[in-house]
């Protein structure tokens, strides 16, 4: 049964538009109510275009609706901490987009503060929520390829002209293809080997794309605490590179293949003693499925998809990432 849920959505956003709002709705008992942007004609339009009852121009305004219950959050990532924490203090719960913030200490305190609220709070990494990844979990935790040894993520895109603008251009933003993108590499490593990053060595590129001191491309790689080195690709300039993840043990080795996409498609191989063979993977909405969890936490069952701290370790793993590139140096990763 799904218990009545309220939304308002901080950030008249493309996510949301494209994937959000159908996401919530898609949920028994949730609603999207409420917009708000710091500009009140575009979240007039953007609320008269997507079906919405309610449009606010200031975060207190729509914070003070009683009728919202929870708030997605996906303004620019500089924005997301004093957000976060005026929901917690309605006693909103939060979903949040990723990075939840430009540095830890500010990111664990958003997480402090919604606990302290007792309000839920979820990050919004999608990929874990993939029918392909959760399967390529099964594999690995059931043993099929042995001890992980390796594991590679390809996850270099074309990032497409409507999205390009702060993500290129506004470093104080959080822009850059590593805070985008390596996060989501990062959260999807994981939850599929059950272990954490320790440390981080990266090279960061910039082609003509990025401006000032922003990436647009890098290589890192990471260690993980079960001493399994991951080879991370990403990249905002590549149009034809297609995206998949591979985890290589001492019995065989997982293929995932077009699977770093917010759609539900890609293929799953495992490769052993036997030969390569295709594992039947059952695909549904990631987003959706994203939702289902946060409303069953709501509920007091269980936790959303990923929580805030899983959020906290995924930009402590960017930003060690970041730090790497920009001083060619090891770095600890410390969530």
């Amino acid at each position: 049964m799904g218990k009545a849920l309220g939304w308002g959505l901080i950030g008249a956003s493309t996510i949301a538009r494209e994937w959000m709002i159908a996401a919530i709705r898609a949920q028994p008992g949730n609603q999207v109510l409420a917009v708000m942007s710091s500009d009140a004609a575009r979240a007039r339009q953007y609320a008269q275009e997507n079906a919405i009852s309610k449009s606010y121009s200031s975060l207190d305004a729509l914070l003070a609706d009683p009728d919202v219950g929870a708030v997605y959050i996906s303004t620019t990532n500089e924005l997301h901490k004093a957000q976060a924490l005026a929901a917690a203090d309605a006693g909103k719960h939060v979903l949040c987009e990723k990075p939840l913030a430009l540095n830890v200490a500010d990111a664990r305190e958003m997480v402090a503060a919604c606990a302290k609220a007792g309000v839920v709070m979820g990050t919004n990494h999608h990929l874990r929520n993939a029918g392909t990844h959760r399967k390529i979990r099964e594999l690995i935790h059931s043993g099929a390829i042995g001890k992980p040894l390796f594991a590679r993520v390809f996850h270099a895109v074309y990032l497409p002209p409507h999205l390009q603008g702060w993500r290129l251009n506004r470093p104080e933003a959080g822009g850059g293809v590593i805070l985008d993108i390596t996060v989501h590499d990062a959260d999807t490593l994981r939850f599929l080997l059950g272990a954490e990053p320790v440390e981080a060595v990266a090279l960061a590129q910039q082609t003509d794309l990025a401006a000032g001191d922003l990436e647009d491309g890098s290589m890192a790689v990471l260690r993980f605490s079960n001493d399994v080195l991951a080879l991370l690709h990403d990249a905002f300039t590549v149009k034809h590179a297609g995206t998949g993840i591979e985890i290589h043990g001492t019995e065989g080795s997982i293929v995932g293949r077009d699977v770093m996409t917010q759609r539900p498609i890609g293929q799953v191989f495992l490769r052993d003693a036997g030969g390569e063979r295709e594992i039947a993977v059952e695909h549904d909405n990631l987003y959706a499925r994203s939702l289902a969890a946060f409303n069953a936490a709501v509920r007091g069952e269980g936790q959303p998809a990923a929580t805030g701290e899983d959020g906290v370790w995924s930009l402590a793993t960017a930003l060690a990432v970041l730090e790497s590139a920009r001083t060619g140096q090891r770095v600890t990763i410390a969530a």
